[in-house]
């Protein structure tokens, strides 16, 4: 009896942090309409400062505790509403959701940047450890106390603030409708941003809390990881209800502590589901609630995207594998399979293209489905041993083959959800995959078939090898996986071009429309989902043949949203957005840090300086996302739009190709540096629709103006008078006549 009640108490504890964390989700979302991502970010980073005051410059907790959760909490929302969040009024929901992902990102790199992940940090409970009473044997801590009553006042006062008080309304009114909360007298962003504050308060002192009862280790992704269980909780409630969210919060902690308690702890099983069960219950939470019904496009968003015809991709096609031999070409052995890795990822970015681009589902987890292809082509096709294995075709098809079904499988119950919920319950699949499948290194029997999901905790997966095509060969590999995206990235807009693409645009335009036209909506969703996993599968593969050894952190959760980011930064609707953004995600960044941190060892001088610069370079990157508000159809939309301009720029264009085969050419014959000539083409590339626009504006001064135009575009002078009477066979007057 003992050890149940110690383990319902630590479980009420847990659910009380749960909820603490989970609150802030449920304000911020009902005052704002976003789902804060950055939530278990915004946790860390608090609790980081935290400790910052206490050990290292001696606070008292109090002190710390103060200006942490009540300056330093409000001030993190308040800005982050009145920089990023402000902005996302009419954007799609990814948008949305990957700002608040860049923000996780960016939090989490600032963090590791400030306080190394090498030293340690713990956070104590408050008033010690040994500060505790015995209530019926139960030793419960002084600190545990604390959070329960905390939860119990946060709940009653949040339940006050929404009901009884005018600034709650206020602030649910800053979201049902802004207009209307204008013309009564009141600010919408003024609501909206302290209820940011208040959230981000919330968050701070969740993570201050949870963190001594999880072990006391502060770690900045495990952290971030951490909060984020109590997205479950907050679903319970269904962002909208606080004595829900209470409940769910409870169920989540107690659940958790007696898994801890009663299921065997011989193995991984028990650790690994303790882990994931917030996950799965989120999972089940999202399936099994009722969701909204079908509507229609209230607000139109301001993505905008050009679809390319199939005579345009395959040309475009073409080209890009020209490009990739000719740069190839430059490269050393190392950097070819550094660029192979870099495609791999624009393969599996074409998933993110079609299934949320063309169709506007998303898909929080890419990488979970390559997981899913590479453990099933490693168990069925590796063959041969040692330096001589090799992937078959077989295993790589049926890698893909699976992934696919899963990818229906994981669609199928979560068809009738949409937008955020669908993102959510992808998310808990990835997690759930990453915690449950990818960490089980025990010895399962099936069938008479002895065999391990992930041997030692990784997976040595050779490249694949069909007939006399052998992907050992970097060059070899490079080609085909380009080969491969080019291929992939024609079937897709053909794919959008036809019957199938335009009933997916509608869908993503516009559900309830669709559905009344006499779509099948199921059949859309499960098909495009299936199309998507296999994309995701195949990229997967050649990723892990890419590594050539992989593990959990492989394929993470924090890796998955990264390569979304920047996918819908690129452009996600774009399948030239899609490689660059595989690329960025695959080699840019990693690249950049590591010849930072290469030129910090070898200059002890310039050392600090190297090793900022590789931390920038990610906080940078997190920046990009960040700002997708502002262009939520993309960089490349832009340069796309930029080169279209370009058409009478003709003599401009032939001088940038010429420029472009003289540095190649330099590079070639070593006159320069690879990197230079990377560097030097891609400023041209980002400045020639710049420069073509200056030439166009002074080709246009050249011109006489339409008449038409006569004194709208330049000031109505006399000789424009004088050229008005020309053109209309009026007599020419003097100077004094013409105003007479």
């Amino acid at each position: 009896m003992t050890t149940f009640l110690t383990y319902t108490i630590l479980g009420l504890v847990l659910g009380s942090v749960y909820f603490i964390a989970a609150s802030g989700l449920v304000l911020t979302y009902n005052t704002s309409g976003i789902f804060n991502f950055a939530h278990g970010a915004q946790a860390m980073f608090g609790t980081f400062l935290y400790w910052h005051f206490t050990e290292r410059w001696g606070w008292p907790v109090w002190l710390a505790l103060l200006l942490v959760v009540g300056v330093a909490g409000p001030a993190m929302g308040a800005a982050l509403h009145t920089a990023i969040m402000r902005g996302l009024r009419g954007t799609a929901d990814v948008t949305k959701i990957i700002v608040t992902v860049a923000v996780l990102l960016g939090t989490v790199y600032l963090a590791q940047w400030v306080w190394s992940p090498d030293e340690a940090h713990t956070v104590d409970m408050f008033f010690g450890a040994g500060a505790k009473v015995t209530v019926a044997g139960v030793v419960i801590r002084y600190h545990e106390l604390v959070c329960l009553v905390a939860a119990v006042a946060i709940a009653a006062g949040l339940r006050v603030l929404f009901t009884r008080s005018r600034a709650g309304v206020v602030m649910r009114g800053s979201v049902d409708d802004p207009d209307l909360l204008r013309l009564n007298g009141h600010d919408p962003e003024r609501a909206a941003m302290l209820s940011w504050a208040l959230g981000s308060t919330l968050a701070v002192l969740a993570g201050v809390l949870i963190v001594p009862i999880s072990g006391g280790g502060l770690d900045a992704n495990m952290l971030t990881l951490l909060v984020i269980d109590a997205f479950a909780a907050a679903m319970f409630g269904r962002l909208r209800s606080i004595p829900r969210t209470l409940v769910g919060a409870m169920v989540l902690g107690l659940a958790a502590n007696y898994v801890l308690a009663y299921l065997p702890s011989a193995g991984t099983f028990t650790g690994n589901l303790r882990v994931s069960l917030p996950m799965i219950l989120l999972f089940v939470v999202l399936v099994v609630l009722p969701q909204d019904r079908l509507r229609g496009a209230a607000i139109r968003t301001r993505e905008r995207y050009r679809v390319p015809t199939v005579r345009a991709a395959a040309v475009w096609g073409a080209v890009l594998v020209a490009v990739v031999y000719l740069y190839s070409l430059l490269l050393s052995d190392g950097g070819v399979s550094t660029f192979a890795l870099g495609m791999t990822f624009a393969i599996i970015a074409l998933s993110l293209t079609v299934l949320t681009g063309y169709a506007g589902e998303l898909n929080l987890a890419p990488l979970a489905f390559g997981a899913v292809a590479t453990v099933v082509a490693f168990h069925t096709g590796v063959e041969g041993t040692g330096l001589a294995s090799y992937m078959s075709v077989r295993g790589l098809l049926l890698g893909v083959a699976v992934a696919a079904l899963v990818g229906g499988l994981v669609a199928l119950p979560a068809l009738r959800l949409r937008g955020l919920y669908l993102a959510l319950a992808t998310m808990a699949f990835g997690e759930f995959l990453s915690n449950m499948v990818l960490r089980d290194t025990t010895e399962h029997e099936l069938f008479g078939f002895t065999f391990t999901l992930f041997p030692d905790g990784s997976l040595v997966v050779p490249p694949p090898k069909a007939g006399p095509l052998d992907l050992r060969d970097g060059t070899t590999f490079l080609m085909t996986a380009t080969v491969l995206f080019a291929l992939i990235a024609v079937g897709l807009a053909a794919l959008r071009g036809g019957g199938y693409g335009r009933r997916l645009a509608a869908m993503k335009d516009s559900p309830a429309a669709t559905a009344m036209l006499g779509q099948n909506l199921v059949r859309l969703k499960l098909s495009v989902f299936m199309i998507s996993a296999a994309i995701a599968g195949l990229g997967g593969v050649l990723m892990s043949a890419a590594h050539g050894t992989v593990a959990q952190e492989s394929f993470s959760f924090v890796g998955s949203l990264s390569l979304l980011m920047l996918v819908v930064v690129a452009g996600i609707g774009y399948i030239s957005g899609a490689l660059v953004g595989g690329l960025l995600a695959g080699v840019g960044a990693s690249v950049l840090v590591a010849t930072f941190g290469d030129l910090a060892l070898e200059s002890e001088g310039m050392g600090n300086i190297y090793d900022a610069l590789g931390h920038l370079v990610l906080v940078g990157t997190a920046l990009l996302g960040m700002g997708v508000g502002r262009n939520p159809s993309g960089f490349v939309h832009d340069v796309i739009e930029g080169y279209r301009a370009m058409r009478g720029a003709r003599p401009l264009l032939y001088g940038a190709g010429a420029f472009g085969a003289g540095l190649y050419l330099l590079a070639l014959t070593g006159v320069i540096g690879t990197w230079t000539f990377a560097l030097v083409a891609l400023c041209v590339i980002m400045l020639l629709p710049v420069l073509g626009r200056m030439y166009l504006d002074e080709g246009r001064r050249d011109r006489p103006t339409p008449l038409e135009l006569a004194g709208v575009d330049e000031p109505y002078t006399e000789e424009l008078r004088a050229r008005l009477d020309r053109e209309l066979g009026l007599p020419a007057l003097g100077k004094g006549g013409a105003g007479a």
